[in-house]
């Protein structure tokens, strides 16, 4: 065991007085600590239920002769900090909480971890965490909020935000704003759509790191109780086992969570997440893959944003593991990898049903062809762009018009409700990249505004940020270079004709390389001057978002 390094022995006895001093009897010094990383706190809705989560890991940890030990891990609610400063912090927790997990793990000798997280930056930064420490981990998520209910109809907060647009176009009053308001949220739990955090926990069972529901059993039920003492017990086993992150989450298994990706319509922050993991697992990922599974792998999920079903009916229907069977039957899934089960993944998913064929349509009756995500490229990014093909009306697929620039979402928003955008606009919202944001906010205002005005199957948006998993529409993200470093998109003015062909992964800025070379002699890179503290260290380290937004390059 590690911990034997700093429990045994005459010379490690200051060690165990400190133990003596947690409370820590003899009998719990000798048996395997697990680490317990809780992300409990009182201002995240997905976070407010895990105190019970950990309470029922730390049972079964101790069931079978381990002791549970619990330190935390923050966690930024990206709703709460949306359309503002807030937002900025977002993405730069997920480096934070790798950082002071693997500084705490690797401190106090831990031989196995059970990660709690919920929500968006928290799931892939403990992800990363456990493929740099590399000992035994298992994960086990706060769960899915249960969908709310307005007018007779389900809804979740992206029709929260899409109200508001609503409210301001004049399509209705207040008294319904305030219906939204009061039943679009109803539980605990991560936002009850196919947004970042469900996407994330989803992809956390694919990846072998989390046992069956994992990302789908709602935060509410009772089983997501039992699933945390399961995993309690689990933990022990792969301590036994010796089965360590890196041994799971392997080239093939990342494949395999692009697949399950495309077919359950994910968010295009797992555009960002996925290649952060695979660098920390010393994998190699480029955008290029997401194309490339994408042609090959039907769409059979239209979840929220995309439709009209929500993460309880996903759960009802069979869960991750029924969509990734209904996968295999077009050998798209590689079944042979190993799973914090101590078994492979096709010895886990060879019993499971698909219960509602329009929950989790068949690979013969798919919403598409191809996958959720598409990466675009062309002069306006040739690094590539990523969007939700799988949230974006038929006829905006294929677009074409004049760009409305701004340097901000602020900018955007103010443009927005002032009625400033029309049919046929490319609205391009720069300067809030990694780098330039910095932080590379997530802008589900602008989107769901757009949309809630009933313009989402005639605007497009693009930016060098990142829109919410909450996001539907014609939205281009993480437009890579980025404004702030001198990317193309720095150089856009109003009125050029941006053209976009999602089918094609093409876009293209229609601006003469001549206007182009003469643009950038008089048009200056801007530099924000007020930023200071982690944002500017970040600002200052952070890669470009088609590489993640990574902060440290793995090396072996």
């Amino acid at each position: 065991m590690i911990k034997e390094k700093i429990v045994d022995g005459a010379h490690n006895a200051p060690h165990r007085s400190l133990y003596h001093a947690l409370g820590m009897t003899k009998e719990e010094q000798t048996r395997p600590f697990i680490g317990i990383v809780s992300s409990y706190n009182e201002i995240v809705p997905g976070h407010m239920n895990i105190d019970k989560i950990v309470e029922a890991v730390k049972l079964g940890v101790a069931m079978v002769g381990g002791t549970p030990i619990v330190f935390p891990a923050i966690a930024v609610c990206d709703g709460i900090a949306m359309g503002h400063k807030g937002m900025k912090y977002s993405l730069i927790t997920r480096d934070m909480i790798a950082d002071s997990t693997e500084a705490m793990v690797l401190a106090h000798g831990f031989d196995g971890l059970v990660m709690v997280p919920n929500c968006d930056k928290n799931v892939p930064g403990l992800l990363m965490a456990a493929a740099r420490v590399n000992i035994p981990t298992i994960f086990v998520s706060g769960g899915p909020m249960l969908a709310g209910k307005v007018n007779g109809k389900k809804a979740s907060l992206s029709a929260m935000f899409e109200a508001v647009g609503a409210y301001k176009a004049g399509k209705i009053d207040e008294k319904e704003l305030t219906k939204f308001e009061e039943h679009t949220c109803p539980s605990c739990g991560s936002c009850s759509g196919m947004y970042t955090a469900n996407s994330m926990n989803c992809l956390t069972e694919v990846l072998g790191m989390g046992l069956r529901g994992n990302g789908t059993i709602p935060a509410a039920y009772s089983a997501r109780i039992e699933l945390a003492k399961h995993a309690g017990m689990q933990i022990m086993e792969l301590v036994k086992k010796n089965i360590k992150p890196r041994d799971i989450m392997t080239q093939k298994a990342i494949k395999n969570a692009i697949t399950a990706d495309m077919a359950l319509g994910c968010s295009t922050n797992s555009m960002l997440h996925l290649p952060a993991i695979a660098n920390e697992c010393g994998v190699e990922f480029n955008l290029d893959m997401a194309n490339q599974v994408s042609e090959k792998t039907p769409n059979l999920c239209h979840l929220a944003p995309a439709g009209h079903t929500y993460m309880e009916d996903l759960n009802e229907a069979g869960g991750v593991y029924a969509v990734l069977k209904e996968l295999t039957k077009l050998n798209l899934i590689d079944t042979s990898v190993m799973t914090c089960t101590g078994k492979t993944l096709g010895e886990n998913i060879k019993d499971s049903v698909n219960y509602n064929t329009e929950i989790i349509r068949t690979i013969d009756n798919p919403y598409s062809k191809t996958g959720g995500i598409a990466v675009l490229r062309g002069n306006l990014a040739p690094d590539g762009c990523v969007v939700k093909r799988s949230a974006v009306a038929p006829e905006m697929l294929k677009h074409e018009g004049p760009a409305k620039v701004y340097d901000s979402e602020e900018d955007a928003i103010a443009a927005i409700y002032a009625g400033k955008i029309v049919k046929g606009d490319v609205v391009v919202i720069r300067y809030e990249g990694p780098a330039g944001g910095p932080g590379m906010r997530e802008m589900l205002s602008p989107t769901s505004a757009i949309a809630g005005m009933g313009l989402d199957k005639d605007v497009a948006l693009i930016t060098d940020g990142r829109f919410s998993g909450a996001t539907r529409g014609a939205s281009l993200g993480h437009v890579s270079p980025e404004a702030a470093s001198g990317g193309l998109i720095a150089y856009v003015k109003d009125g050029d004709i941006i053209s976009i062909n999602i089918p094609e992964y093409k876009i293209e800025l229609k601006v003469s390389d001549e206007e182009i070379a003469k643009r950038k002699q008089t048009m200056t890179i801007k530099k924000k001057t007020d930023i200071s503290g982690c944002l500017a260290r970040y600002a200052a380290q952070v890669s470009s978002a088609d590489k993640g937004a990574i902060i440290n390059k793995f090396s072996k």
